[in-house]
């Protein structure tokens, strides 16, 4: 049984980072043709290249996407699927933000956070979610959860094979929060404040933008490996222990249909979803992103928070973890109501008590 589970776990590993090709290393992730293809079409979203950008490859996406999606070897389901609300169908709004529903936990909710060079979005779009239910449940708007504990913690079965900066899946973090816990863990930025047990320890950077002042692009950075996993807190100031500042879900489970996922949100708050990314989405400015042109690239997963409608096209509004210089302010919009880019397929979510 053991050499079993090590093998699935090996296998895992293989399939969360997307297989990447000796031409990869050097094809550009984003080019002026793909752009100009892009905008011509007149899409609902613009498409950009950045005037600085440090030639980052498709080989350095792919690293940092991470995401097993439905269909793909070794996804694990969500065993419980949530089908009782309060919300009539009748009262969902044409529009809904999650930082304004929820307007005592907005700077939680709309906090976008850097998961680097690394493939841990799975980490960040699960730990993001649980912290803004977290705050919604206990008034807590001051606490941050740590994507670094996630991201180093979570594995094996329990964590559905989840191996850290090399991929994993939402739905094992999830079990994690209800079977383990995450500690508290701020930013990369707020190293040596001692005010969190384990923020984040690899370096923010520009993901496939212009670097702002102070900030480097993260293809000049290395591509982590998965930082040690300990039980101890990194911050030698932090006065609570390791064990007694793990914080826990109640339970955990998937929402399905349209109409749940809103049904959800009003009533609970964020969920984590995934995506398959292709290639223009790398070359994503603004607007209602839907998919124009080029190749799967992988999956990624991300925080949702609300929708609405943009001259009349439906979108889903969602955080990313790749800092507020990407996209509309580090959050970007999608084409809702027919599962673009399978953005509603795979919903994982908790109850999160105080």
């Amino acid at each position: 049984m053991a050499l079993f589970l090590a093998c699935l776990s090996a296998l895992a590993v293989v399939n969360a980072i997307p297989a990447i090709f000796p031409s990869d290393e050097v094809t550009p992730a984003i080019t002026d043709a793909l752009v100009t293809f892009v905008n011509e079409k007149k899409s609902t979203w613009k498409a950009a290249v950045p005037s600085k950008f440090s030639n980052a490859t498709i080989a350095q996406v792919k690293r940092m996407l991470g995401t097993v999606m439905i269909g793909e070897p070794n996804y694990v389901p969500v065993e419980t699927v949530k089908t009782e609300f309060k919300t009539s169908a009748e009262a969902i709004p044409e529009s809904f933000d999650a930082r304004v529903a929820f307007s005592q936990c907005a700077n939680i909710i709309g906090h976008v956070r850097d998961q680097s060079s690394c493939g841990s979005c799975w980490a960040f779009g699960s730990t993001e979610a649980f912290n803004d239910r977290y705050c919604i449940a206990s008034g807590d708007a001051t606490t941050l959860m740590s994507p670094e504990d996630t991201n180093a913690c979570c594995s094996g079965l329990t964590c559905s094979f989840s191996m850290g900066c090399n991929g994993g899946q939402p739905s094992g973090a999830w079990n994690w929060f209800v079977k383990t816990g995450v500690s508290t863990g701020a930013d990369y930025g707020n190293i040596g404040e001692g005010k969190t047990c384990k923020p984040y320890s690899l370096k923010s950077c520009a993901h496939h933008v212009t670097p702002p002042d102070g900030m480097v692009a993260c293809d000049t950075l290395p591509s982590y490996s998965t930082p040690k996993c300990t039980s101890t807190c990194s911050e030698s100031a932090y006065t609570k222990a390791y064990s007694n500042d793990k914080h826990k879900a109640d339970s955990s489970y998937t929402v399905k249909t349209v109409a749940n996922i809103q049904k959800e949100l009003i009533e609970s708050g964020p969920v984590t979803v995934a995506m398959t990314v292709y290639e223009d989405f790398e070359a994503y400015s603004s607007g209602v992103y839907q998919h124009v042109t080029g190749k799967s690239l992988g999956g990624h997963a991300i925080k949702l928070i609300g929708w609405g409608v943009d001259n009349g096209t439906p979108y889903w509004t969602l955080v990313n973890s790749w800092n507020e210089s990407w996209g509309e302010k580090g959050t970007f919009r999608i084409l809702r109501g027919s599962n673009e880019c399978g953005i509603e397929a795979d919903v994982v979510a908790g109850k999160v008590s105080a």
